[in-house]
Protein backbone atom coordinates (compact mmCIF):
# COMPACT_ATOMS: atom_id res chain seq x y z
CA UNK A 1 0.00 0.00 0.00
CA UNK A 2 1.01 3.64 -1.16
CA UNK A 3 1.70 5.75 2.03
CA UNK A 4 0.96 8.76 0.09
CA UNK A 5 -1.86 10.79 2.07
CA UNK A 6 -4.15 13.30 0.65
CA UNK A 7 -5.91 16.13 3.27
CA UNK A 8 -9.08 13.93 3.20
CA UNK A 9 -8.49 10.73 3.09
CA UNK A 10 -5.31 9.01 4.40
CA UNK A 11 -4.43 5.74 3.89
CA UNK A 12 -6.17 3.52 6.28
CA UNK A 13 -9.36 5.73 5.65
CA UNK A 14 -8.89 4.92 2.21
CA UNK A 15 -8.74 1.35 2.92
CA UNK A 16 -12.21 0.95 5.27
CA UNK A 17 -13.73 2.82 2.53
CA UNK A 18 -12.97 0.39 0.07
CA UNK A 19 -13.35 -2.29 2.51
CA UNK A 20 -16.82 -1.03 2.77
CA UNK A 21 -18.40 -0.70 -0.46
CA UNK A 22 -16.87 -3.88 -1.34
CA UNK A 23 -18.56 -5.64 1.71
CA UNK A 24 -21.83 -3.90 0.12
CA UNK A 25 -21.76 -5.30 -2.63
CA UNK A 26 -21.19 -8.75 -1.28
CA UNK A 27 -24.19 -8.27 0.75
CA UNK A 28 -25.83 -7.51 -2.03
CA UNK A 29 -25.06 -10.27 -4.43
CA UNK A 30 -26.11 -12.51 -1.20
CA UNK A 31 -29.76 -11.15 -1.23
CA UNK A 32 -30.12 -11.42 -4.74
CA UNK A 33 -30.02 -15.39 -4.59
CA UNK A 34 -33.53 -17.69 -4.56
CA UNK A 35 -34.00 -19.67 -1.49
CA UNK A 36 -33.45 -22.78 -2.71
CA UNK A 37 -29.70 -21.41 -3.46
CA UNK A 38 -29.39 -19.90 -0.10
CA UNK A 39 -29.97 -23.72 1.39
CA UNK A 40 -27.74 -25.06 -0.93
CA UNK A 41 -25.24 -22.06 0.44
CA UNK A 42 -25.67 -23.37 3.71
CA UNK A 43 -25.05 -26.86 2.95
CA UNK A 44 -22.02 -25.86 0.84
CA UNK A 45 -20.61 -23.54 4.39
CA UNK A 46 -21.10 -26.24 6.85
CA UNK A 47 -18.83 -28.17 4.16
CA UNK A 48 -16.41 -25.29 4.53
CA UNK A 49 -16.18 -24.18 8.37
CA UNK A 50 -12.74 -22.46 7.71
CA UNK A 51 -13.31 -20.28 5.05
CA UNK A 52 -11.84 -16.77 5.79
CA UNK A 53 -13.83 -14.45 7.49
CA UNK A 54 -15.32 -11.47 4.79
CA UNK A 55 -13.50 -8.38 6.34
CA UNK A 56 -10.27 -10.05 6.71
CA UNK A 57 -10.94 -11.45 2.81
CA UNK A 58 -11.89 -8.84 1.60
CA UNK A 59 -8.74 -6.25 3.72
CA UNK A 60 -6.23 -8.48 2.13
CA UNK A 61 -8.07 -8.47 -1.47
CA UNK A 62 -8.21 -4.90 -1.32
CA UNK A 63 -4.13 -4.39 -0.30
CA UNK A 64 -3.08 -7.26 -3.02
CA UNK A 65 -5.25 -5.30 -5.86
CA UNK A 66 -3.09 -2.05 -5.01
CA UNK A 67 0.06 -3.94 -5.55
CA UNK A 68 -1.74 -5.10 -8.87
CA UNK A 69 -2.19 -1.33 -9.28
CA UNK A 70 1.49 -0.94 -9.16
CA UNK A 71 2.24 -4.01 -10.90
CA UNK A 72 0.41 -2.38 -13.85
CA UNK A 73 2.26 0.84 -13.66
CA UNK A 74 5.60 -0.77 -13.62
CA UNK A 75 4.31 -2.56 -16.87
CA UNK A 76 3.18 0.03 -19.04
CA UNK A 77 6.86 2.19 -17.49
CA UNK A 78 8.91 -0.72 -18.79
CA UNK A 79 6.69 -2.05 -22.14
CA UNK A 80 6.52 -5.69 -20.64
CA UNK A 81 4.75 -8.17 -21.91
CA UNK A 82 2.73 -10.99 -19.34
CA UNK A 83 0.55 -13.67 -20.13
CA UNK A 84 -1.26 -15.31 -17.55
CA UNK A 85 -2.91 -19.05 -18.39
CA UNK A 86 -5.93 -20.14 -16.22
CA UNK A 87 -7.02 -23.50 -16.64
CA UNK A 88 -8.47 -26.05 -14.64
CA UNK A 89 -11.68 -28.19 -14.56
CA UNK A 90 -15.50 -26.52 -14.79
CA UNK A 91 -16.36 -24.42 -12.03
CA UNK A 92 -13.14 -24.16 -10.65
CA UNK A 93 -12.88 -20.51 -10.18
CA UNK A 94 -10.86 -19.19 -12.85
CA UNK A 95 -13.28 -16.67 -13.54
CA UNK A 96 -13.88 -15.53 -10.06
CA UNK A 97 -9.81 -14.80 -9.83
CA UNK A 98 -9.73 -13.40 -13.09
CA UNK A 99 -12.70 -10.97 -12.20
CA UNK A 100 -10.68 -9.91 -9.12
CA UNK A 101 -7.11 -9.66 -10.86
CA UNK A 102 -8.87 -7.25 -13.37
CA UNK A 103 -11.64 -5.60 -11.03
CA UNK A 104 -9.19 -2.14 -10.31
CA UNK A 105 -6.92 -2.31 -13.54
CA UNK A 106 -6.99 -0.17 -16.83
CA UNK A 107 -8.71 -2.44 -19.26
CA UNK A 108 -6.14 -0.55 -21.94
CA UNK A 109 -3.39 -2.30 -20.18
CA UNK A 110 -5.10 -5.98 -18.52
CA UNK A 111 -7.23 -7.38 -20.49
CA UNK A 112 -8.94 -10.93 -20.17
CA UNK A 113 -8.94 -13.22 -23.48
CA UNK A 114 -11.86 -16.40 -23.91
CA UNK A 115 -12.12 -17.60 -26.92
CA UNK A 116 -15.40 -19.40 -28.23
CA UNK A 117 -15.46 -22.66 -29.76
CA UNK A 118 -13.24 -22.42 -33.31
CA UNK A 119 -15.05 -21.43 -36.56
CA UNK A 120 -14.91 -23.68 -39.69
CA UNK A 121 -11.74 -21.45 -41.08
CA UNK A 122 -10.23 -21.62 -37.88
CA UNK A 123 -10.49 -25.63 -37.48
CA UNK A 124 -8.50 -25.60 -40.76
CA UNK A 125 -5.37 -23.08 -39.29
CA UNK A 126 -2.31 -24.08 -37.19
CA UNK A 127 -3.73 -24.49 -34.21
CA UNK A 128 -2.07 -21.97 -32.22
CA UNK A 129 -3.05 -19.65 -35.39
CA UNK A 130 -6.37 -18.35 -32.87
CA UNK A 131 -4.05 -17.39 -29.90
CA UNK A 132 -1.27 -15.34 -31.08
CA UNK A 133 -2.93 -12.73 -31.98
CA UNK A 134 -4.28 -11.85 -28.63
CA UNK A 135 -1.01 -12.29 -26.76
CA UNK A 136 0.70 -9.20 -25.58
CA UNK A 137 2.22 -6.25 -26.66
CA UNK A 138 4.96 -4.19 -25.02
CA UNK A 139 2.96 -2.62 -21.73
CA UNK A 140 0.26 -5.29 -21.81
CA UNK A 141 -0.93 -8.04 -19.46
CA UNK A 142 -3.33 -10.44 -21.09
CA UNK A 143 -5.15 -13.09 -19.07
CA UNK A 144 -6.33 -16.32 -21.08
CA UNK A 145 -9.76 -17.66 -19.37
CA UNK A 146 -8.38 -21.09 -21.00
CA UNK A 147 -6.25 -21.33 -23.55
CA UNK A 148 -4.62 -23.46 -26.00
CA UNK A 149 -4.65 -26.00 -23.49
CA UNK A 150 -8.33 -26.89 -24.77
CA UNK A 151 -6.86 -28.84 -27.48
CA UNK A 152 -5.13 -31.76 -24.21
CA UNK A 153 -8.44 -31.29 -22.25
CA UNK A 154 -11.74 -30.43 -23.76
CA UNK A 155 -10.78 -31.69 -26.91
CA UNK A 156 -9.09 -34.71 -26.27
CA UNK A 157 -11.95 -35.67 -23.71
CA UNK A 158 -15.09 -35.02 -25.97
CA UNK A 159 -13.20 -36.36 -28.85
CA UNK A 160 -12.84 -32.91 -30.57
CA UNK A 161 -9.44 -33.97 -31.45
CA UNK A 162 -8.07 -37.10 -32.79
CA UNK A 163 -5.01 -38.82 -30.93
CA UNK A 164 -3.27 -37.86 -33.62
CA UNK A 165 -3.86 -33.64 -33.27
CA UNK A 166 -3.30 -34.07 -29.91
CA UNK A 167 -0.24 -35.85 -30.11
CA UNK A 168 0.61 -33.00 -32.73
CA UNK A 169 0.23 -30.17 -29.59
CA UNK A 170 2.26 -31.73 -27.27
CA UNK A 171 5.36 -32.11 -29.90
CA UNK A 172 4.65 -28.42 -30.67
CA UNK A 173 3.75 -26.51 -27.98
CA UNK A 174 7.33 -26.93 -26.23
CA UNK A 175 8.61 -24.68 -28.64
CA UNK A 176 5.68 -22.78 -29.13
CA UNK A 177 5.95 -21.22 -25.55
CA UNK A 178 10.02 -21.36 -25.49
CA UNK A 179 9.53 -18.76 -28.67
CA UNK A 180 6.73 -17.12 -26.72
CA UNK A 181 9.46 -17.14 -23.59
CA UNK A 182 12.34 -15.86 -26.02
CA UNK A 183 10.58 -13.09 -27.48
CA UNK A 184 10.38 -11.08 -23.77
CA UNK A 185 6.74 -13.11 -22.88
CA UNK A 186 6.28 -13.19 -19.20
CA UNK A 187 4.30 -16.68 -19.57
CA UNK A 188 2.55 -17.61 -16.28
CA UNK A 189 0.47 -20.94 -16.08
CA UNK A 190 -1.92 -21.57 -13.26
CA UNK A 191 -4.05 -24.81 -12.89
CA UNK A 192 -7.23 -24.65 -10.17
CA UNK A 193 -7.49 -27.76 -8.72
CA UNK A 194 -11.16 -28.90 -7.02
CA UNK A 195 -11.73 -31.88 -5.89
CA UNK A 196 -15.00 -34.05 -7.15
CA UNK A 197 -17.47 -33.39 -4.12
CA UNK A 198 -16.94 -29.75 -4.62
CA UNK A 199 -17.20 -29.50 -8.17
CA UNK A 200 -20.64 -31.19 -8.00
CA UNK A 201 -22.00 -28.77 -4.76
CA UNK A 202 -21.03 -25.89 -7.30
CA UNK A 203 -22.99 -26.93 -10.09
CA UNK A 204 -25.87 -28.05 -8.02
CA UNK A 205 -25.79 -24.06 -6.89
CA UNK A 206 -25.91 -23.27 -10.49
CA UNK A 207 -28.81 -25.09 -11.42
CA UNK A 208 -30.82 -23.83 -9.06
CA UNK A 209 -29.35 -20.34 -9.21
CA UNK A 210 -31.10 -18.15 -11.90
CA UNK A 211 -28.28 -15.61 -11.66
CA UNK A 212 -25.61 -18.11 -11.96
CA UNK A 213 -27.30 -20.44 -14.57
CA UNK A 214 -25.86 -19.16 -17.66
CA UNK A 215 -22.82 -20.27 -16.48
CA UNK A 216 -23.74 -24.03 -17.52
CA UNK A 217 -23.47 -25.45 -20.88
CA UNK A 218 -23.64 -29.41 -21.66
CA UNK A 219 -19.86 -29.13 -22.23
CA UNK A 220 -20.44 -28.51 -18.40
CA UNK A 221 -22.32 -31.31 -17.12
CA UNK A 222 -20.41 -34.11 -19.33
CA UNK A 223 -17.26 -33.03 -17.32
CA UNK A 224 -19.16 -34.61 -14.49
CA UNK A 225 -19.82 -38.16 -16.58
CA UNK A 226 -16.16 -37.56 -17.60
CA UNK A 227 -14.48 -36.63 -14.42
CA UNK A 228 -11.81 -39.62 -14.18
CA UNK A 229 -10.80 -38.79 -18.24
CA UNK A 230 -10.56 -35.10 -17.24
CA UNK A 231 -8.47 -36.25 -14.70
CA UNK A 232 -6.12 -38.74 -16.55
CA UNK A 233 -5.54 -35.67 -19.58
CA UNK A 234 -4.65 -33.19 -16.85
CA UNK A 235 -2.17 -35.68 -15.41
CA UNK A 236 -0.34 -36.32 -19.31
CA UNK A 237 -0.89 -32.42 -19.73
CA UNK A 238 1.85 -31.80 -16.33
CA UNK A 239 3.98 -34.71 -17.09
CA UNK A 240 4.48 -33.58 -20.64
CA UNK A 241 4.06 -29.76 -20.63
CA UNK A 242 5.70 -28.32 -17.34
CA UNK A 243 8.76 -27.02 -18.85
CA UNK A 244 11.69 -24.91 -17.17
CA UNK A 245 10.79 -21.72 -19.11
CA UNK A 246 6.94 -21.67 -18.34
CA UNK A 247 6.65 -24.45 -15.23
CA UNK A 248 2.76 -25.17 -14.31
CA UNK A 249 1.54 -23.61 -10.46
CA UNK A 250 -1.37 -25.51 -8.82
CA UNK A 251 -3.77 -23.23 -7.14
CA UNK A 252 -5.70 -24.97 -4.68
CA UNK A 253 -9.26 -24.26 -5.34
CA UNK A 254 -11.76 -25.76 -2.87
CA UNK A 255 -11.76 -22.62 -0.84
CA UNK A 256 -12.63 -19.56 -3.00
CA UNK A 257 -11.32 -17.19 -0.95
CA UNK A 258 -8.40 -18.77 -0.43
CA UNK A 259 -7.48 -19.64 -3.88
CA UNK A 260 -8.08 -16.09 -5.27
CA UNK A 261 -5.58 -14.41 -2.69
CA UNK A 262 -3.16 -17.04 -2.89
CA UNK A 263 -3.27 -16.63 -6.57
CA UNK A 264 -2.94 -12.94 -6.68
CA UNK A 265 -0.22 -12.95 -4.40
CA UNK A 266 1.72 -15.45 -6.07
CA UNK A 267 1.54 -13.56 -9.68
CA UNK A 268 2.87 -10.83 -7.72
CA UNK A 269 5.53 -13.14 -6.41
CA UNK A 270 6.73 -14.29 -10.23
CA UNK A 271 7.50 -10.44 -11.58
CA UNK A 272 9.62 -8.13 -10.23
CA UNK A 273 7.61 -5.24 -10.44
CA UNK A 274 8.62 -1.78 -8.76
CA UNK A 275 6.74 1.53 -7.71
CA UNK A 276 7.28 3.91 -11.18
CA UNK A 277 8.05 7.76 -10.74
CA UNK A 278 4.72 9.51 -11.13
CA UNK A 279 4.40 13.37 -11.89
CA UNK A 280 2.03 14.98 -8.98
CA UNK A 281 -0.99 15.44 -9.79
CA UNK A 282 -3.14 18.60 -8.98
CA UNK A 283 -6.51 19.51 -9.62
CA UNK A 284 -6.88 22.74 -12.06
CA UNK A 285 -9.12 25.96 -10.97
CA UNK A 286 -12.53 25.31 -13.20
CA UNK A 287 -12.81 28.62 -15.71
CA UNK A 288 -15.80 30.76 -15.01
CA UNK A 289 -17.47 32.95 -17.60
CA UNK A 290 -19.89 34.99 -16.12
CA UNK A 291 -22.00 35.26 -19.85
CA UNK A 292 -22.06 31.62 -19.79
CA UNK A 293 -25.80 30.40 -18.70
CA UNK A 294 -26.21 26.39 -18.68
CA UNK A 295 -29.00 25.42 -21.01
CA UNK A 296 -32.03 24.05 -19.68
CA UNK A 297 -32.44 20.20 -21.37
CA UNK A 298 -36.14 18.87 -21.84
CA UNK A 299 -37.22 16.55 -19.49
CA UNK A 300 -37.94 13.49 -21.49
CA UNK A 301 -33.85 12.70 -21.99
CA UNK A 302 -33.41 12.16 -18.30
CA UNK A 303 -33.61 8.32 -17.31
CA UNK A 304 -36.41 8.51 -14.71
CA UNK A 305 -35.11 8.61 -11.05
CA UNK A 306 -37.33 5.59 -9.90
CA UNK A 307 -34.75 4.75 -6.61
Amino acid sequence: MSDHKTEDLDGSDWLEAELQDTLDEDFELEMSEPALSLELRRIYNRKHPETLNRAVYFRSLIKLQSELIKLQDWVEHTGAKIAVVFEGRDSAGKGGVIKRITQRLNPRVCRVVALQKPSDRERTQWYFQRYVPHLPAGGEIVLFDRSWYNRSGVEKVMGFASPEQVEQFFQDVPEFEKMLVRSGVRLIKYWFSISDEEQQLRFLMRIHDPLKQWKLSPMDLQSRVRWEQYTKAKEVTFRRTNFPESPWYIVEANDKKRARLNCIHHLLDQIPYCEVPHEDVALPDRVFNEDYERAVLPPELYVPSRY
